[in-house]
């Protein structure tokens, strides 16, 4: 299983959604990687010192001679390593422009290590350029993280639109695994009515698990752990953990 999440949204929860379900996988046994697509490397920094980082993913996507073996570092968590992420990784896509295979970069690195790690956890870029097609096409399921605020789905046509192409041509095995409703103040009523929106627009494909505002899941990578050694007893580790669940069931 190789899990893209993806929104070109900022701000939404990707990038926790991403180290907290690597991170319960992992916990559950199951070898996990995550791949850091992000130039802003958040994921990265939320286990490593961005020093200790000598070879990043945008070595193993523009260098045929780096393999993602040569970049992948462990983390604290056991059964959990990253493929982590420099700024460099924001020239990717002028660096491959004109290139017949720019698209393809990721998954041919992938494939190599896919029996190393059977669950693969990808954190997009908020955007949908080059970075987060990479992803798409490496990916067998999509989740997609969705604020619940006023311009929640603001920008989602363009994304649902972005996976119908991929699924045209280069990915067409690639399906949504769900939407979570992430960011959710459960105490007022302007979050309930968008949390019905979603769910209408969205039916089936929503998450049972919503990810409530928690001040713990925001603390927690500033101390390069997961909301499951950070705050083991919280409302945001059990939320994590009830989503990853939701996506070994639907997978």
């Amino acid at each position: 299983m190789i899990v893209a999440i993806a929104n070109q949204k900022g701000g939404v929860g990707k990038t926790t959604t991403a180290i907290n379900l690597a991170a319960a996988l992992a916990l559950r046994g199951k070898r996990t990687l995550l791949v850091d697509l992000d130039p802003q490397a958040n994921s990265t920094m939320s286990f490593l010192d961005l020093p200790q980082v000598s070879k990043s993913v945008y070595d193993a996507i523009v260098d045929p001679a780096v393999g993602m073996k040569d970049v992948i570092m462990p983390t604290p968590i056991e059964n959990l390593s990253i493929a982590p992420s420099r700024i460099a990784l924001a020239k990717l896509e002028a660096k491959l422009v004109g290139e017949l295979d720019a698209h393809f970069r990721l998954k041919d690195k992938l494939e190599p290590i896919r029996k190393d790690y059977p669950h693969i956890v990808i954190d997009c870029a908020p955007t949908l350029g080059l970075l987060t097609v990479n992803a798409l096409v490496a990916a067998t399921h999509l989740l997609i993280p969705i604020q619940s605020s006023y311009f929640a789905l603001e920008g989602t046509d363009d994304l649902l639109e972005t996976i119908e192409k991929v699924r045209a041509r280069p990915n067409p095995a690639l399906r949504i695994l769900g939407v979570v409703i992430t960011m959710h103040d459960k105490r007022t009523a302007l979050a309930r009515d968008i949390r019905t929106q979603i769910r209408k627009v969205f039916g089936g494909k929503v998450f049972k698990t919503v990810i409530t505002k928690s001040v713990r899941l925001e603390e927690s990578p500033a101390y390069k752990e997961s909301i499951f050694t950070f705050a083991p007893d919280s409302t945001g580790a059990t939320e994590y953990y009830s989503l990853c669940e939701e996506v070994i069931d639907r997978a």
